[in-house]
């Protein structure tokens, strides 16, 4: 089973503006990324049963093929791969995650203004191909994908929604960048919310599937928490997740347990393949009971797995 916690080593993915809006903090100019708290991480999720760290790259690393998009005080490739031997040591799997979604790609720099232009597929396609070898040909790599609507980009200097074909096309250009590697492509899943017979006809079986829901509330009749069933109903491999999130109404802080409760009852057990908890905070010392906190839910999750079963 998957025990994975979500890492953000770039923050840029909120918003493209300078001073930020409501809860979404500003587009960061230079890394903003505690070493210290990292490694307080690492220990802490190897310490109550976590066994994945997804790190969530974007431009906090001067990548060879795009050095362009790169941060000021972004990490060096030797110093990433450094880190990523610690998480190994610690017995935790690091996987990449590069969020493609035109919600979520300030990182992404000028090819954040040029989507599904030929200039942005060759900055995708370089960059996967080398987050992989970097990586050491991964197990997973997350593609993100989530959000991508006029009402989530509302706070935005520059919006971008794809529809229909052109968010396939893109999606499976993507896809297809991963797989070519030999590695599996790993996707939340919110698409599927609003476009259900779309994603049942094109979303292959073979991505990996994060729904995500962090309300109280786990009623089949709500649409979010009716997609893990209808994922697992047509064949696909899941890795629910849930939040220490608390910073809207609706989102509480032990989601990742009822979420663990409600798909041990429900899901197929060969298609459930683990769960991932997420913290949409930096990782900057500001935040660290932050995430020291959604790290102990984390092992509450795994508390309610075994009682579950």
């Amino acid at each position: 089973m998957i025990w994975g916690y979500l890492v953000h080593l770039s923050f840029n993915m909120w918003s493209d503006r300078p001073v930020g809006y409501g809860a979404h903090p500003p587009a960061c100019r230079k890394l903003e990324f505690d070493d210290g708290l990292w490694h307080e991480i690492l220990a802490r999720l190897a310490g109550v049963g976590g066994n994945m760290v997804v790190i969530d790259l974007g431009d906090a690393v001067r990548y060879r093929s795009h050095p362009e998009i790169a941060l000021p005080g972004a990490w060096s490739i030797a110093k990433l791969q450094g880190q990523l031997a610690l998480a190994r040591r610690l017995g935790l799997e690091p996987i990449p995650k590069l969020n493609f979604s035109a919600c979520h790609d300030h990182w992404l720099g000028p090819y954040s203004r040029m989507v599904s232009t030929p200039a942005y597929y060759r900055a995708c396609r370089d960059l996967i191909a080398e987050v992989v070898r970097i990586f050491g040909k991964p197990r997973f790599f997350h593609l993100g994908m989530d959000e991508e609507t006029p009402q989530h980009q509302r706070g935005h200097q520059y919006l971008v929604v794809r529809q229909h074909g052109l968010w396939w096309h893109d999606f499976h250009f993507l896809r297809r960048a991963v797989q070519r590697s030999g590695v599996r492509p790993w996707l939340w899943s919110d698409y599927i919310w609003h476009h259900a017979k779309e994603f049942r006809r094109e979303m292959p079986r073979s991505v990996l599937q994060s729904n995500w829901y962090y309300a109280a509330s786990f009623s089949e009749k709500i649409r979010y928490v009716n997609a893990y069933l209808e994922l697992d109903r047509i064949g696909y491999d899941q890795v629910p997740t849930g939040t220490a999130y608390v910073a809207d109404d609706w989102a509480v802080a032990d989601s990742l347990p009822r979420t663990v409760r409600f798909c041990a009852r429900r899901l197929r057990t060969k298609r459930l393949k683990g769960f991932l908890q997420t913290i949409w905070k930096p990782t900057t010392r500001e935040f660290r009971k932050d995430h020291l906190m959604a790290i102990d839910q984390l092992r509450r999750g795994v508390e309610a797995w075994r009682t579950s079963r």
